[in-house]
């Protein structure tokens, strides 16, 4: 288990965002500490992708305040983050980790044995020469993955990591961040899937038209929701 990250806990506090006339996150309060995964629900436009930026240090709040450990400014090190479609590189799979070793400002010298740590750890083994923009979709997902974690993140937020892949790849996903956790990294991940909220979260938060509707432990938010919109979403009704 690693220490507890100096980042946690990330704290959200009256924060919105806004653009243009546009209000995407409305007077969000939330704390974001070490232990089981968070999991970020609620309809397409609700604010969960935002909400991560924000919490990443990536974009800043129009009012309200974002702490990590209590700091209001804090360089993201020791964060990283991961979209549901990233990039790969134009290079081999070990290229694209190698790539991120550097700029995570791994020495030189530990770069290789690094690589197939986390090759290893991502269940990419034996695939490091295999062009990155070749690998399946779930490949080039748990590629990704290993680059967020050259960072040695102590908090990791994943933007709906298995939209669109089957349910293999799925659960290779699913896997990887409870193998993660059980290390001691705090995982934020927002998703559509109401079966992987209840698999992994610990606690849940359902956002809508960018406000923060409930956030309460999983087991607790799918057998007694309190809102009516929680009720409506769960039910698998459309939340508009």
């Amino acid at each position: 288990m690693r220490t507890p990250a100096l980042d946690l806990p990330v704290m959200l506090v009256d924060v919105r965002i806004v653009a243009g006339d546009v209000t995407i996150l409305d007077q969000i309060s939330l704390k974001l500490e070490a232990g089981p995964p968070t999991v970020l629900i609620g309809p397409n436009g609700a604010g969960k992708t935002t909400l991560l930026r924000a919490a990443m240090g990536l974009i800043p709040a129009s009012s309200g305040l974002i702490t990590w450990g209590g700091r209001e400014i804090s360089v993201p090190t020791r964060r990283a983050i991961m979209y549901q479609r990233p990039v790969m590189l134009r290079r081999s799979a070990a290229g694209n980790i190698r790539y991120a070793l550097a700029a995570a400002k791994v020495p030189r010298a530990k770069r290789d044995a690094r690589l197939h740590e986390l090759l290893a750890e991502v269940g990419l083994a034996g695939l490091e020469r295999r062009p990155a923009r070749r690998l399946s979709g779930g490949e080039q997902q748990r590629l990704a993955l290993a680059r967020a974690f050259a960072r040695d993140p102590a908090v990791l937020f994943l933007d709906e990591p298995t939209a669109s892949l089957d349910p293999a790849a799925t659960k290779a996903i699913e896997d990887i961040v409870r193998a993660i956790t059980a290390r001691g990294v705090k995982v934020v991940i927002s998703t559509h899937d109401l079966g992987q909220a209840k698999r992994i979260g610990g606690d849940v938060v359902l956002l809508h038209r960018g406000r923060l509707i409930e956030n309460a432990p999983a087991a607790e938010f799918f057998a007694a929701p309190r809102t009516q919109e929680a009720k409506t979403f769960i039910a698998g009704e459309l939340l508009v």
